[in-house]
């Protein structure tokens, strides 16, 4: 299925709005491991794999109250998401993690993995939170788009997960931001 040129809408969902679409975030998803994205899947993976993560594992998290997960809709079609967990510990109220940015690979390059995480920023902001970490496999496009968005690198580990579609041992950078209002 093709994108539409206009400008995706971004929102935030709750469990239950997940739910009632965890078959399009299954396909999403599907088709971001199956372009080789390393979001902590591996071949062989299908969509009840794919499905299952979202039932799973992030409604009972939005169920919580300690994560908010923000999706980009194109014509009603998911087609990125990331999420913003804040399930930290008390000395660290102070900070957020970012977690599972992707976007269909036939709508990128339209500016949707920006403007999710503008919306998760702007949460943590909300929330009091002053500083973002997330990880990434390292050399990806996604390093760069983070770096792009401000976020500085804290170090490198290597052979910290093994990529999707080979076993492949790959690297990945740890990265944080500073907030400020």
């Amino acid at each position: 299925m093709k994108a539409t040129t206009n400008a995706p809408e971004i929102r935030s969902l709750d469990a239950d709005e997940l739910t009632n679409l965890q078959e399009q975030f299954g396909e999403m998803l599907l088709a971001c491991v199956k372009d080789g994205a390393s979001i902590g899947f591996i071949e062989p993976f299908t969509q009840q794999d794919a499905v299952s993560f979202w039932r799973d594992r992030i409604i009972p998290a939005l169920r919580t109250g300690k994560r908010t997960l923000y999706a980009a809709f194109d014509d009603q079609r998911v087609v990125g998401t990331v999420q913003l967990d804040y399930d930290t510990m008390p000395n660290q109220r102070h900070r957020g993690d970012i977690s599972k940015l992707m976007v269909h690979p036939d709508c990128r390059r339209r500016g949707i993995a920006k403007m999710l995480m503008q919306k998760a920023e702007n949460r943590a902001l909300g929330l009091g939170r002053s500083l973002l970490t997330l990880d990434t496999r390292t050399g990806d496009s996604a390093e760069v788009l983070y770096a792009s968005l401000g976020f500085e690198t804290a170090g490198v580990i290597p052979v910290y997960a093994r990529d999707p579609d080979s076993d492949v041992l790959s690297a990945t950078t740890v990265m944080y931001k500073t907030l400020s209002n």
